[in-house]
């Protein structure tokens, strides 16, 4: 469908690794009340088919040059305009993109999902309204070891390993400052519906139709 000239609400969920963004994306999209787009800055890790696998765990990834924001910023704008985009598909196993894209179609509402979307300013200049996930370290921590050791089948200690020495560094030298351009902070241990219904009736307010 060509969207052209409707107005396009960009949604933006940032936060720590570990925070509960992505799971929060989840349920808003969930909650709106028409078909919404979600996108990860996860899907736009830059191609590393030219470095060999074992140097490429340790490299850092959470840095913002780790992420194609070229790539993302330009995948968005098209969608803002009406356009469809081939989004890249990323495989943490081998930490590389597979060779297959996945085409994504614009819709009214779409959500973006990352921890550095508010430090590149154009790509921060078009995300309508940005929440911001704010979870104490260690809960981010923990939740972050789980998922690796039994998702992605990674040691303890290569988890912890990365961590303390990429993770929480560059959470605290990126991540944690960008908090300022968010328009909604969401404390996670309070209860979510009630952010859900929070920033659904403030979208309501200022014109978009959720």
């Amino acid at each position: 469908m060509n969207r052209k000239n409707k107005k396009i609400l960009i949604i933006g969920v940032a936060g720590a690794s570990g925070s509960g963004k992505s799971y929060f994306a989840s349920k808003l999209k969930s909650e709106l009340n028409q078909h919404v787009l979600l996108i990860s800055q996860d899907s736009y890790y830059k191609q590393q088919s030219t470095v060999p696998p074992a140097q490429r765990e340790l490299l850092n990834y959470d840095h913002p040059d780790a992420i194609d924001f070229e790539l993302l910023t330009e995948h968005i704008k098209k969608l803002k305009s009406g356009q469809s985009v081939n989004q890249p598909v990323y495989d943490f196993a081998i930490h590389d993109r597979k060779k297959e894209s996945l085409k994504k179609e614009s819709t009214g509402i779409i959500i973006l999902d990352g921890t550095l979307l508010y430090i590149v300013p154009s790509l921060n200049e078009m995300i309508n309204y940005k929440i911001f996930v704010e979870t104490p370290l260690d809960i981010c921590f923990i939740r972050r070891l789980q998922r690796d050791m039994i998702e992605r089948g990674r040691s303890a200690e290569s988890v912890i390993n990365q961590y303390m020495t990429t993770v929480r560094p560059m959470y605290l030298e990126y991540v944690l400052p960008s908090k300022q351009h968010a328009d909604y902070i969401i404390n996670s241990e309070q209860n979510l519906h009630c952010h859900l219904n929070n920033i659904l009736d403030i979208l309501h307010r200022k014109g978009y139709h959720v």
